[in-house]
């Protein structure tokens, strides 16, 4: 028989188990939800048409009901963060992985790489990786901001510090974060076009339609745009990256199998 018992911790940000935690939390928050109601990581959206007064009811209903969710689980929604454009969201998680660092460096004596790549792992990746995917930093700035720290976090271990960047990474077995991007993206393109979310693909990328195709299956056509900023999105960013992967790493694999086959072909994609 289950007992409630009290939670005296918490679990850190980045780990599976908190993924995990999280969405049993939060799994009745659309109960009763009329409208679409959009969900990434801990971010919440309520979309709705309002162009009727049906409508505006509908959506002012569904707020109240979002209202009574945080009271009835002692939680509440932070709304200060709707405020923040996409910059000021990812100087804020530099920021924090940034005192992050400092604390390593600060409370830690041993610069061996097995620990610092730990705590580094653990504590500090995942709010340079959080949103990612959503943010992809637009501008070279935004890019650099969150590169350089992971470039400061390789330079703290022993033995590394007269490696170029890129030799740092080689021996630690890591990927920039412009390569973690493209990984991510290309991983979410193969769900979409093969695994899980299959059918919803069929409306996102449209494939290339030619008797003879060049490369691997995975052929997509290039969309064209007249906004430059529409170039930023998922659904076109990752176009050419697909159709540059060799025919090795896509062709029928599991998601397992074309992640490892991926991996090694990384550094020939950016």
């Amino acid at each position: 028989m289950l007992k409630w018992r009290p939670v005296t911790s918490g679990v850190l940000q980045g780990s599976v188990l908190g993924i995990v935690l999280f969405s049993i939390f939060v799994g009745d928050l659309d109960s009763g939800i009329e409208c679409i109601l959009s969900t990434f990581a801990d971010d919440t959206k309520l979309c709705g048409a309002v162009d009727t007064l049906e409508g505006r009811d509908a959506i002012q209903k569904d707020l109240d009901r979002l209202e009574k969710w945080p009271c009835a689980n002692f939680m509440k929604f932070n709304k200060a963060k709707c405020k923040l454009n996409m910059s000021q969201q990812y100087a804020l998680a530099a920021q924090k992985a940034n005192c992050i660092l400092c604390c390593i460096k600060r409370s830690m004596a041993s610069r061996l790489m097995e620990v610092i790549l730990s705590l580094y792992s653990t504590l500090m990746r995942p709010h340079l990786g959080y949103c990612i995917q959503l943010w992809s930093p637009q501008h070279k700035k935004g890019m650099d901001l969150l590169e350089q720290l992971q470039r400061k976090a390789t330079k703290v271990i022993r033995g590394l510090e007269h490696l170029s960047y890129e030799d740092r990474l080689r021996e630690l077995g890591l990927f920039s974060l412009q390569k973690k991007r493209l990984q991510g993206d290309l991983m979410g393109a193969f769900q979409y076009l093969k695994e899980a979310y299959r059918t919803s693909g069929e409306g996102f990328f449209f494939r290339e339609c030619r008797d003879r195709t060049r490369g691997n299956s995975f052929q997509l056509k290039e969309d064209r745009f007249r906004l430059y900023i529409r170039k930023k999105l998922f659904t076109l960013r990752v176009v050419k990256h697909c159709n540059k992967l060799p025919r090795k790493v896509v062709d029928d694999p599991s998601q397992e199998v074309f992640k490892a086959r991926l991996d090694g072909d990384l550094c020939n994609l950016v």
